[in-house]
């Protein structure tokens, strides 16, 4: 990991570059791909799963035997964690419900907006070498809380034509109406157009590598909505003198293993810690199972010794972390201070693996910046709005002269008109 110390403010937008992909050559492969899932549906997602994942499939159905029997194959001590997670994210989300309110603008004007689900979302759960489960919990219960009534999902199956038990075991636990074996830009496709056997969705959630995200921009364009613009995963740790470099560096590490192109950064008031804190990353990351991954994600990440936790504030907000880890004494005092982040991890005890499992909040956040500018995944996400509004006559009277003026200074008789015909009736 590069130290970086003391940086100019001039030189924070270089210093604070994500790792950028070259993502020109992948839109006109994955235009095809969707192109072809588009017209050809079932058939194309078959082939591009035989080409891609490497497996000749029958069918694209999970079959209600095939959860059955995952479930007999996830082990006991990891149902019972599963369980205390889901229970946590249900509590949580549940909190999140909308409060209708109406409200009286003008005496006679009375406006008010309903909460109404998203009637079908699809969920794509990449498998892999990490087969996310947890995201299975994270996208499944608030779907069901708010009250979608299809829920899709879509996740790759392995060579031999199976999806991770473990990943039917939390669909099932979580109230996922149907599952799909497609991964991959095939299976986006497949939730935004429809296909023989997938449903066509309204808007699609999940994780995936560049592939898979590409796609979902791509099909947000026309065809359907998406959770958000996203980018690799990535963490941020403010930490001060009396921070614990182990877990500091614990903490980098569990960022820094989900992917070559994540980026981890500690920013620091105290160059003693940030000496130790590299100490501890090379002991730790020396026992890990995905060493390889996680020393060449270090590669795009930065130790950063700053003058003031006022500046290192200034910088963290600029940077706009998925996940940012206040390590400080004064943690409470500085979470105030935080205006761009996704989720946001407070004091000794809290670290950003807790938020990923199981202390409730969601883990579906916006990287790459994208947090100075949206939320990460909650209830509102599988939720519309719509506003009403209902006028009494003499309502219409107290504000119609403001909106005859208003549309005739746009130029828009029929809008006048539409009230000055209503005041007109006697």
């Amino acid at each position: 990991m590069k130290v970086i110390r003391y940086p100019r403010r001039s030189d924070w937008d270089a210093l604070l570059l994500r790792p950028e992909l070259n993502v020109q050559d992948l839109r006109e492969t994955v235009g095809k791909v969707l192109n072809d899932v588009k017209q050809r549906g079932d058939e194309a997602v078959l082939g591009y799963e035989e080409q891609f994942d490497r497996v000749c499939l029958s069918s694209l159905t999970v079959s209600k035997d095939e959860i059955a029997e995952a479930e007999n194959l996830v082990p006991d001590d990891l149902k019972t964690a599963i369980s205390l997670a889901a229970e946590n994210i249900r509590t949580f989300h549940e909190a999140e419900r909308f409060i209708p309110t109406k409200v009286e603008t003008k005496p006679g004007v009375t406006c008010w907006q309903k909460a109404v689900p998203i009637e079908k979302v699809g969920l794509y759960i990449p498998g892999g070498t990490a087969p996310l489960f947890s995201t299975v919990l994270m996208l499944a219960i608030p779907a069901r809380i708010a009250g979608c009534k299809e829920i899709v999902l879509c996740t790759p199956p392995n060579r031999e034509g199976k999806v991770n038990p473990v990943i039917l075991y939390a669909a099932k636990m979580a109230g996922v109406s149907r599952i799909f074996k497609a991964g991959g830009v095939q299976a986006i496709g497949a939730m935004a157009y429809g296909t023989e056997s997938v449903p066509k969705v309204y808007k699609i959630f999940g994780p995936g590598n560049q592939y898979v995200q590409a796609a979902k921009q791509q099909v947000s364009l026309y065809d359907v909505a998406i959770d958000m613009p996203a980018g690799p995963s990535e963490v941020e740790v403010l930490a001060d003198e009396t921070a614990n470099a182990a877990f500091v560096a614990a903490d980098l590490l569990s960022q820094a293993e989900h992917g070559i192109d994540s980026q981890v950064l500690l920013v620091s008031t105290s160059e003693k810690l940030i000496k130790q804190v590299e100490q501890e990353v090379e002991r730790q990351l020396d026992v890990l199972p995905r060493k390889e991954i996680a020393a060449k994600a270090l590669e795009n990440s930065r130790l950063i010794l700053v003058h003031s936790m006022e500046e290192a504030m200034d910088m963290t907000n600029m940077y706009a972390p998925e996940h940012l880890i206040i390590e400080a004494k004064d943690y409470e005092t500085l979470a105030e201070q935080v205006w761009n982040a996704g989720s946001v991890f407070l004091g000794s005890f809290s670290p950003e693996s807790a938020g990923d499992y199981a202390s409730g909040t969601n883990h579906t956040l916006p990287t790459k910046g994208y947090a100075k500018a949206y939320s990460g995944v909650n209830l509102d996400a599988f939720i519309r709005k719509i506003t009403f509004q209902e006028i009494t006559k003499d309502g219409l009277r107290t504000i119609g002269s403001a909106i005859e003026t208003m549309a005739s200074h746009e130029g828009l008789d029929a809008h006048r008109n539409a009230v000055t015909i209503r005041l007109k009736t006697r």
